[in-house]
């Protein structure tokens, strides 16, 4: 999304909670016992600020939980992907993808990852959401690169495949946030925020739409053929900025949001052909004065939603109430479940990468039929 200057407020805590993590990127068990003296909070962590709205919130988010800086330096992270032993996201201002393996730290693994022309780009050059197929390929919204594609391996010089770079001739506006379905398509969204000017004025805007699309066949699109550009479908073309797109567990609902003018979430009935149907103002945040807009989002095995939001992570129940907000200290772009029990959230936030565990666990990266 349109990337505003972030307000850095990360600080130390001084004392370790129940579920806070230790140096080497391991986990605590249970904090000291009242009688104990407690241990300093590891670098870079501090407890958790929530504002709990809803006592259903309790259920969520431990009331000792910490959260931690695992990685941070850069400008505009988003994107995060976990993989079963390492955390992908995009640095978008630097063109690249990066991969954070706990022990190792943080490693380019794609630059350029968006754009590679010689000329001077915009402020969004490089790739942004990335997800994973039932196969485990990486799949990545490409932004200024204006299309959508795969690694056929987590080889980053193996052979890519285009998954989308155009609808009915005309090249996309930039792919910005993606999903795949059980049945093996593939739903992205696409505003203008990896344009050069970001917005629908821009000379190199083809579309008159920013559109969200589904790919239908996108899982069993072979290696290295080309898109099946007359299959892809345009099914959203009235949201002005969409960006976030999740299902529900079960996928009975799509959900996408839209950044700006108006800082939404809409609920879409999924019909059994993939298409949408009912549209669905699920919730209206934009008489919110804080830092931070409707951008990436994840639901839990429960469903209930957690995605970006003015003051950090927004949660929402399946119906659609605010629970509460986790707030963070940074501009918040996206979040990712990891983890080998999908317990760990993990967030992008500006210039850095937090992770926090939480009491319920992620919905599957692709649900099962």
């Amino acid at each position: 999304m349109l990337r505003k200057r972030p307000l850095l407020l990360f600080g130390l805590g001084t004392l370790i909670l129940p579920c806070a993590f230790v140096p080497g990127g391991k986990l605590a068990g249970a904090g000291p016992a009242p009688s104990q003296a407690a241990a300093p909070v590891p670098p870079d962590s501090t407890p958790l600020k929530v504002d709990r709205l809803d006592p259903a919130i309790d259920a969520l988010v431990p009331s000792g939980a910490v959260l931690e800086r695992i990685a941070t330096g850069f400008t505009w992270v988003e994107g995060p992907v976990w993989d079963e032993s390492s955390l992908f996201f995009a640095d978008i201002p630097s063109n690249s993808i990066r991969r954070w393996t706990p022990g190792a730290g943080v490693s380019i693994f794609l630059q350029p990852s968006g754009y590679k022309g010689a000329d001077p780009y915009g402020h969004e050059p490089g790739s942004n959401g990335m997800t994973l197929d039932a196969r485990g390929r990486l799949t990545v919204a490409g932004h200024a690169q204006r299309d959508v594609y795969r690694f056929e391996s987590l080889d980053p010089h193996g052979p890519i495949t285009i998954l989308a770079d155009t609808y009915q001739g005309k090249r996309l506006n930039s792919p910005n946030d993606l999903v795949y379905r059980s049945d093996g398509s593939l739903y992205f969204t696409d505003p203008p925020y990896g344009l050069r000017k970001q917005n629908d004025s821009d000379p190199e805007k083809e579309l008159q739409v920013n559109g969200v699309y589904r790919i239908p066949h996108a899982l069993e699109q072979k290696p290295g053929t080309p898109p099946a550009r007359s299959e892809l479908q345009l099914l959203i073309g009235d949201l002005p900025r969409p960006n976030g797109i999740a299902f529900s567990p079960g996928e009975k609902y799509l959900y996408v949001n839209s950044t700006e003018p108006k800082k939404i979430w809409m609920r879409y009935r999924v019909l059994p052909d993939g298409t949408l149907a009912d549209a669905k103002l699920f919730y209206d945040a934009t008489a919110d004065p804080r830092p931070g807009a409707p951008d990436g989002m994840k639901l839990d095995e429960q469903g209930n939603i957690y995605s970006a939001g003015p003051g950090g992570v927004w949660v929402f129940s399946p119906e659609g109430k605010t629970l509460g907000t986790i707030e963070m200290p940074e501009r918040v772009s996206n979040v990712a479940w990891g983890g080998s029990d999908r317990k760990i959230l993990y967030i992008t936030a500006s210039s850095s990468v937090y992770r926090v565990r939480l009491k319920i666990a992620g919905e599957p990266i692709v649900q099962s039929k």
